[in-house]
């Protein structure tokens, strides 16, 4: 008996020393795994640990006894880190548990030609060489107007207004006096005499075909010797009378408008181009676009004209295109969404194998020849399609290098990617890029990447956020404003970020962000563009230029972003487009109010929805404690949860 229970009681203290060890086991594989430990992403160190003091509101101080911020007031707090000045390179390790929980996503920087579709919005317009003005080209008195009402199709030589005129019937006296005054001549009479005759009723001629008197009418006033008062005034073009300026009585003084006549046959499009997308627009590129009349229905055109100036306050640019309306479906005044599509090469050049090679006009876009020659229609000669920036396939070149859209964080002068280690599986280096132009879904890339290196393209901002609070280089912090800050002998009078009062400045752009999110959350897409359109407008009222050159500079990289962002949603066709951008402008609205304070009298709250965008989840602000989603809308409009309070600056 005391044998079994002595085997019963070592059997159980062998399963408890087991458990044990089981237990053990796992919680130190996910404490390394980054499973349940309070700061899951752990910097990549290797030199020996030393205490530091920092700032909770401002991480990039550093200073190796407690004390109080220098930018904020607040008390510091210990953290342990590596050297009491950070390095200059960012590097971020993440264990495979981790790289799970921040969503991290890579993708490689390839060469390949992308195609981007501009879109534009415009109006109808009158061709302004296909428009006529008749008017008087005599004093007198209008007594009849055959056209009374504007909208009438005329053809050229079409009667338009009869007008009885004194001076009139005084020049046909003279005209038909001076004819039998030469009538009269004798046979002996002097040359000079003769020829003086002759010129005077050349002269009258003249001054009646000036006048618009017909050479047929002139013939008959000579046979006739009969003087008409009244002078008939005919349509110079074919098309549609647009404006009518007189009424019959109505005395008209030389040169004053009586009708307007515009030809419809062809039209111009006044289209607006963003700023951002001028490296894709070339002269006599073809553009189609559609009406809200004829849905369905694509029309095309050439570009004709950019305007060499551009808005500074819609920060847009005039693009002008000639189309054909030969069937008169086309009305001026009509609202147009247009599209170009184009491939850009690495010098700038576009892709169009259908003009290059030819030869164009400079003046008239629709007129393309495969050799050289001159314009039909102005005579000028004709350049080739290469000097306006046109190369085919095969002579594009190299392609240029290109990454996704959301792989760079762009602060305005500066662009930081991070870079995969190939040799580290999980390190992450932060890297300054130099940017060309936003291709579409990508950025092409001068400088600062080699082909194949993989990038993070999604998860950026949280690598971001933790190598800021470890004061590392980082998108809103470059090397040389964390030295100067970190430096001891710099901390006293050091301005790291937007004067305060400058910040409450921004409080118009928070407050209409939270319009799109109540936009977005009631599935409001036509609201959500033109409150976009809103914020675009006040990012470029704001003015920094009278607080100082550090306020005015760190402002221009910020508005620019915004600027960016905004212009995304406001051409947004779809919702689905809006909610990605969206995203983007919570997370950088909600970095600028960390890093340079909230421009707000009253706290809001940061939530997160892990269910967004497939599951990779996504963050937005709020004002109220009552959640209102704007990636589900109504669908799911309760899904996420408050993930972190900002307060108001003090």
């Amino acid at each position: 008996m005391k044998s079994k229970i002595f085997k019963t009681t070592l059997f159980k203290f062998g399963l408890i020393i087991l458990v044990s060890f089981l237990t053990g086991y796992f919680f130190a594989q996910l404490f390394h795994a980054g499973g349940k430990t309070k700061e899951p992403l752990q910097f990549a160190q290797t030199q020996a640990q030393t205490q530091v003091w920092t700032c909770s509101m401002h991480p990039q101080i550093r200073q190796p006894k407690p004390g109080l911020c220098p930018i904020c007031g607040m008390e510091l707090i210990a953290v342990e880190s590596k050297e009491d000045k950070p390095s200059s390179v960012s590097q971020l390790q993440l264990s495979p548990y981790a790289r799970k929980l921040a969503g991290i996503q890579t993708a490689p920087a390839e060469r390949k030609y992308v195609e981007v579709t501009i879109r534009m919005a415009g109006k109808i317009d009158y061709d302004e060489t296909r428009l006529a003005y008749i008017s008087s080209r005599i004093a007198g008195r209008i007594d009849k107007l055959y056209v009374d009402y504007t909208g009438i199709a005329v053809n050229k030589g079409d009667h338009m207004a009869y007008i009885y005129s004194p001076d009139l019937l005084s020049a046909q006296q003279e005209l038909i006096q001076a004819i039998k005054t030469a009538g009269n001549l004798s046979a002996d009479s002097l040359p000079a005499i003769r020829k003086s005759s002759q010129m005077t009723i050349n002269a009258i001629r003249e001054k009646l075909r000036l006048w618009g008197i017909t050479e047929e009418q002139i013939s008959r006033i000579e046979k006739q010797s009969q003087p008409s008062d009244h002078i008939t005034v005919y349509s110079p073009i074919t098309g549609i009378v647009i404006d009518k300026n007189a009424v019959e009585g109505m005395y008209v003084a030389t040169g004053e408008r009586i009708y307007t006549v515009a030809d419809l046959n062809r039209l111009w499009i006044k289209l607006d181009a963003y700023e951002s997308d001028l490296a894709w627009i070339k002269y006599g590129q073809e553009v189609e676009f559609s009406t809200e009349s004829y849905p369905g229905e694509i029309f095309s055109g050439r570009i004709s004209f950019i305007d060499p100036v551009l808005n500074d306050k819609t920060r847009t640019v005039k693009v002008r295109v000639n189309i054909e309306n030969p069937s008169g479906k086309l009305k001026p005044e009509m609202f147009v969404r247009a599209q170009v599509r184009a491939k850009i090469t690495a010098g700038g050049k576009v892709i169009t194998p259908a003009i290059a090679g030819k030869w164009i006009s400079p003046m008239h876009p629709e007129i393309i020849k495969d050799a050289p020659g001159k314009c039909d229609v102005c005579g000028m000669p004709l350049v080739p399609a290469e000097s306006l920036g046109f190369v085919g396939q095969e002579q594009a070149g190299e392609p240029p290098l290109v990454i996704p859209a959301s792989a760079p964080l762009i602060t305005g002068k500066r662009a930081v990617v991070y870079v995969e280690l190939p040799d580290n599986e999980g390190v992450y280096q932060g890297r300054e890029i130099v940017l060309g132009p936003r291709a579409g879904d990508y950025y092409i890339v001068k400088s600062g990447l080699d082909e194949g290196e993989k990038l993070v393209v999604n998860g950026n901002f949280k690598i971001d956020s933790a190598v800021q609070i470890q004061a590392q280089p980082s998108m809103m912090n470059p090397p040389d404003k964390i030295d100067k800050i970190v430096a001891p002998e710099h901390l006293h009078g050091q301005n790291a970020g937007l004067s305060k009062e400058f910040v409450n400045r921004l409080s118009p752009v928070f407050d209409i962000y939270f319009e799109i999110q109540q936009d977005l959350s009631n599935d409001d897409l036509l609201s959500a563009v033109e409150t976009a359109k809103t914020m675009h407008k006040s990012i470029s009222d704001i003015s920094a230029e009278s607080f100082g050159k550090e306020t005015e500079q760190i402002w221009t990289g910020i508005s620019i972003r915004l600027n960016e962002i905004t212009n995304h949603i406001m051409r947004s066709s779809n919702i689905s487009h809006a909610r990605e951008s969206f995203q983007i402008l919570s997370d950088y609205l909600f970095t600028v109010a960390i890093d340079h304070g909230l421009p707000l009298t009253s706290e809001i709250y940061r939530l997160h929805c892990p269910m967004a965008f497939s599951g990779r989840g996504a963050d937005w602000l709020q004002r109220e404690k009552q959640i209102r989603n704007p990636y589900f809308g109504k669908s799911m409009l309760n899904c996420g949860e408050i993930t972190r309070t900002v307060k108001p600056a003090k």
